[in-house]
């Protein structure tokens, strides 16, 4: 007994073979033999030839039969309705092509081949009225279909119907259709010779249709017709109809062009350089070409050189609008703009340059950018004469600038001077001293003391060289520079003052012009005794023989003792002759003071025991060998160098002999 709720199917069969057949068959071969198994060629059913009325009747039964047959199964089908009205209207049957083709519009009313098939059918039998009744209907429902208008006007002109073509016309415009039907009117109107007609119709199209190329035909028209003030009068129109946002280049050319057809070429450029302002950068290039071919023509140089400044000004607009940051392409755009002599113009590139602001807080990123305000600065106020907004401008800079990090003193010292043109001093020293106390630099202190110095305000220089001295007290140049003001007004003891505290200063940038500078005060106030002992004292601190030099020049050239001198100068020379001895590697300076030794008794005609004197400490020349290291300390061989060796030298006397034996030692080897 089998249970219940299993069922077993039949068992599968695995195949025996699985390997693949030696013909492979395609599914486009099964397709095709199954085709010609199922299909029979069926011949075309035999034409008849109907003899009486009687079978004509019985043939157009059975075909009528068809057609409802075929409706009546789908009578959405236009096909069926049209193929059942144009088989009527083969038979001749108008009344009852017609019954159909209404049946066919009240089940599709919209369909518009239904209504052209059918109103084509009542012109091929010359029922115009019936025609006329046909698209006036389409034209109630279907106002927007154009294929009806287009029809019906055809219709009417071929029937010399001209008004009541017109009327179809002026029934159509009211719908506003597109530029075609507006152009199809006026054509019409200049086929008959109606030409303010098609003027007409021109100014109710570019009110409907305000697009360019309407206005440029509007425009060509009038020009055809030899209206020249008219056409000139339409492209002026166009150009303030449309305005900036609408217009095209290809308004601007033709404008231009016509304009150069009548030979008004000063129009024609004033057009050419309106659009370059109007339009924008990406619509000019055709512009630029035309301009440039007609400057070639009838232009002068000056025309030619403004045409390739306007491209100069494009490309430079186009690498800007690449990298903002670029300030060299900044100058040349704005010296290109400056050329133009247009302020409004030059003025807004320069704000558009110094809204460019370096990203970076680093004085050598601004340095090209801060010329930028400057050159600002001195446009307003040097072209624009506005002075104000150079004060502003100056304002702005300053407050832009981190002070904190880094500061421009060029800007401070024209501000300052900016305000003394404006006869403004009050202001130009506020600035100055606002510069001091935000951002204390040397150019700065400088600047402001040579415009009290001009001023002749020795006091607030005083006080400004002090403060100075206060910030950066190892500039030997501020403590000499002090001292000479204080010369200059005649108080020596200042002056004297001023350059004891520059000698005794622990750091000095370079202490030598100090030292310098304060024997030739004292030279020049005749106090010899003073120069005596400032060069003792500096000989004390420095053995350099510049010092010695110049202190036996000094003796020499002294007035005060006449022939004293020359033995007081031959005493520093021996001197620094004993002093330098003792100073490693100063072989070359001794020979220095030997020589200008020699020349100073030479020049003064002593006698030939003071010049042997000298001549017997002259040293010997002789050629030394070292070792040479690089720079990775690494030894790089050998190299020879001249050495001096002077006879009060013992040692090296008796190394001097040691390297004669050595000599001639050798040369008696080589002879043996």
């Amino acid at each position: 007994m089998e249970k219940s709720g299993t069922s077993r199917g039949p068992k599968a069969v695995p195949a025996k073979n699985k390997t693949p057949a030696p013909v492979q068959i395609t599914a486009e071969q099964l397709l095709r033999e199954a085709k010609e198994r199922q299909l029979e060629y069926v011949p075309p059913p035999p034409r008849q030839k109907i003899s009486d009325p009687e079978e004509l009747g019985a043939f157009r039964l059975k075909k009528r039969k068809e057609f409802e047959d075929n409706i009546r199964r789908n009578r959405l089908n236009l096909s069926n309705w049209i193929k059942y009205a144009q088989w009527e209207e083969s038979q001749k049957e108008i009344q009852r092509a017609r019954s159909i083709w209404e049946r066919a519009l009240d089940i599709d009313h919209r369909a518009i081949p239904l209504w052209l098939k059918y109103a084509e059918m009542e012109m091929r039998y010359k029922q115009i009225n019936h025609a006329r009744n046909i698209f006036d209907r389409a034209l109630t429902i279907l106002p927007r279909a154009n294929q009806f208008w287009y029809k019906y006007t055809y219709m009417e002109e071929m029937l010399g119907n001209i008004s009541g073509c017109r009327q179809i016309f002026e029934r159509w415009m009211k719908w506003h259709p597109d530029e075609q039907a507006w152009n199809t009117y006026i054509k019409f109107e200049l086929r008959y010779k109606e030409f303010d007609r098609a003027r007409q119709i021109y100014e109710r199209l570019v009110e409907t249709h305000p697009v360019p190329k309407n206005w440029l035909k509007y425009a060509r028209f009038e020009e055809t017709h030899g209206n020249i003030d008219h056409a000139r009068e339409i492209f002026e129109r166009a150009i303030q109809f449309l305005g900036d946002e609408y217009l095209d280049e290809k308004l601007y050319l033709a404008f231009a062009r016509f304009e150069e057809h009548q030979k008004e070429h000063d129009r024609a450029t004033a057009i050419y350089k309106y659009a370059l302002d109007k339009l924008p950068q990406e619509k000019r290039e055709d512009i630029y070409k035309a301009f440039s071919i007609h400057e070639k023509k009838y232009g002068d140089r000056g025309g030619i050189e403004a045409i390739i400044a306007n491209k100069r000004k494009i490309k430079y607009e186009e690498d800007l609008k690449e990298n903002p940051l670029d300030y060299d392409t900044w100058f040349d755009y704005l010296r290109l703009l400056e050329s133009e002599e247009d302020a409004e113009q030059i003025r807004d590139g320069y704000e558009k340059a110094i809204a460019q602001v370096p990203p970076v807080m680093e004085k050598y990123y601004w340095r090209r950018y801060i010329y930028l305000w400057i050159n600002y600065a001195l446009f307003e106020e040097l072209k624009a004469l506005d002075y104000e907004k150079t004060r502003e401008v100056y304002s702005m800079c300053i407050k832009l600038i981190p002070h904190k990090k880094f500061t421009f003193a060029k800007i401070w010292l024209m501000f300052a001077k900016f305000e003394i043109r404006q006869k403004k001093l009050s202001n130009a020293r506020k600035v100055l001293g606002q510069s001091i106390g935000m951002c204390p630099k040397d150019k700065l202190f400088k600047g402001y003391i040579e415009l009290e110095i001009e001023l002749r305000e020795f006091d607030r220089c005083r006080t400004l060289y002090e403060k100075y001295l206060e910030f950066n007290p190892q500039n030997c140049t501020t403590w000499i520079k002090y001292a000479e003001l204080e010369s200059i007004l005649g108080d020596t003891d200042r002056a004297r003052a001023i350059y004891e505290l520059a000698v005794e200063q622990p750091i000095l940038d370079m202490p030598e012009i100090v030292w310098k500078a304060f024997i030739d005060f004292e030279i020049d106030q005749e106090e010899y005794d003073r120069c005596r002992e400032l060069y003792n004292r500096l000989l004390s601190k420095t053995q350099h023989i510049k010092v010695w030099l110049s202190y036996a020049q000094f003796e020499t050239n002294n007035p005060q003792n006449g022939d004293l001198n020359i033995e007081k100068t031959r005493k520093i020379y021996r001197k620094a002759f004993d002093s330098l001895k003792n100073t490693p590697n100063s072989n070359e300076s001794r020979l220095m003071i030997l020589e200008t030794w020699k020349e100073f008794e030479i020049n003064n005609e002593s006698d030939e025991e003071k010049i042997k004197e000298v001549e017997k400490l002259m040293p010997k020349q002789i050629k030394k060998r070292r070792k040479i290291q690089a720079e990775d300390g690494t030894d790089a061989g050998w190299e020879e160098y001249i050495d001096y060796i002077f006879p009060d030298d013992q040692a090296q006397s008796s190394s001097l002999k040691l390297l004669e034996l050595a000599k001639k030692w050798k040369q008696t080897n080589q002879e043996n």
